[in-house]
C-alpha cells in the first residue's frame, strides 16, 4: 500500500507530471528539465527527487552531470502502471504538446552548454 500512497503523492504535482512526460523515450540531463520547466534548480531538484523516491524514475551520474530516464528497470508493477496510467491520461494535453515543442527546442543545444549557462545565471 506504501508504494501506492508515495506514487500518488508524486503524481499530484504538474510540473512532476510534466517531468514524466517529457522523459518518456527519452534521458535527459537535468539542466535540460530545468530549461524546459523555467523553475529553480532546487525546486526541480526536489520534484526529481518525489518521482525518485516513488520509483517513477531512475538517475545516472555522468561526470558532473545527472541524466534521468523513466524507470524500467527492478520496478515494481504498481510504479509501471502509474506511468503508463499517466501518460495514457495525459493524451493530447496542450501542455505536454507545448513541452514537446519546447523540448525539440532545447535539445538542439548542447547539455554542457546549457548548464553552463544557468550556473552564469545563478
Amino acid at each position: 500500500m506504501r508504494d501506492v500512497v508515495t506514487i500518488g503523492k508524486a503524481l499530484s504535482d504538474d510540473n512532476r507530471v510534466r517531468i514524466l512526460a517529457i522523459l518518456e523515450g527519452r534521458e535527459l540531463c537535468v539542466c535540460q528539465v530545468i530549461e524546459l520547466l523555467g523553475l529553480a534548480p532546487s525546486t526541480v531538484s526536489k520534484h526529481l527527487s518525489i518521482l525518485k523516491h516513488a520509483r517513477l524514475i531512475d538517475g545516472r551520474k555522468h561526470g558532473r552531470w545527472m541524466y534521468y530516464r523513466l524507470a524500467d528497470e527492478d520496478v515494481p508493477a504498481v510504479a509501471k502502471d502509474a506511468i503508463g496510467w499517466a501518460l495514457n491520461a495525459l493524451g493530447r494535453d496542450k501542455q505536454r504538446a507545448e513541452d514537446a515543442e519546447r523540448l525539440l527546442q532545447i535539445l538542439t543545444i548542447d547539455p554542457e552548454v546549457l548548464c553552463l549557462t544557468q550556473r552564469e545565471r545563478a
